[in-house]
């Protein structure tokens, strides 16, 4: 459940949106799959509900079995996708953002994904407290990558291959891991898009940053996890 008494005075209230297929193209039912004893999703929504600013929890979704688990577990909303939106591409995501705050009210929203099931509470309301003591418009979490990058014409991206240097010293480049989004009503409906024109980037660990996406990834979240418990006992 929420933690809804340990709400900061300072810091407004903000609904955390998440988007769920039943179907999924590289690893079948992924979000009902097991992972470390229960279904992948729960693992957010437990980060999600222990955060001390995510004062509600909006799925949307085109399954009854993810929207049932959801409900009986955790209190969440549950928006079922409509059928315009079924065929969209997921990375179309801005699209069901658009449909989400026309189903409800409030001015701010972090959105992530069931995918990421590393990702912490701490985290979670670290980046809150960013977005919200900075005056960006917006705020994306990032990787942050200290390696040798080409283009695919041989052009070097972040170093001279002329002037060997060590990696660790090279021009650090940031990949948007898309494990959080966190914006205004006012932004995205201007920008039509979560990510407005002066983002914060919000770099996070690698092992956070874990994203399922291939059946390869789920064996190394649940290795991870695992390590991580070991070490937490």
């Amino acid at each position: 459940m929420i933690r809804a008494n340990k709400k900061s005075k300072s810091i407004p209230q903000i609904k955390a949106l998440i988007f769920m297929k039943a179907y999924s193209e590289r690893v079948p039912g992924k979000n009902m799959k097991k992972l470390c004893g229960k279904p992948l999703f729960h693992w957010i929504l437990d980060s999600l509900s222990e955060s001390n600013y995510i004062n509600e929890i909006i799925i949307n979704t085109d399954s009854k079995e993810i929207a049932e688990s959801a409900t009986i577990n955790y209190d969440v909303t549950i928006h079922m996708r409509p059928k315009y939106l079924l065929d969209i591409d997921s990375n179309e995501a801005n699209q069901i953002i658009e449909y989400d705050l026309s189903k409800t009210n409030g001015e701010y929203f972090f959105q992530t994904h069931s995918t990421n099931p590393l990702l912490s509470a701490d985290t979670i309301d670290r980046a809150i407290k960013k977005y919200f003591n900075n005056n960006f418009d917006s705020l994306i979490s990032v990787t942050e990558r200290r390696k040798f990058y080409y283009t695919m014409d041989g052009e070097p991206v972040n170093h001279n291959p002329q002037k060997l240097i060590r990696t660790q010293n090279s021009k650090s480049l940031y990949e948007e891991n898309s494990c959080i989004y966190i914006f205004s009503r006012k932004v995205f409906e201007k920008n039509i898009s979560r990510v407005g024109n002066n983002p914060m980037l919000y770099p996070i660990t690698r092992l956070e940053s874990i994203d399922i996406d291939e059946p390869l990834d789920f064996e190394i979240a649940e290795f991870l996890m695992q390590r991580k418990n070991t070490f937490n006992q």
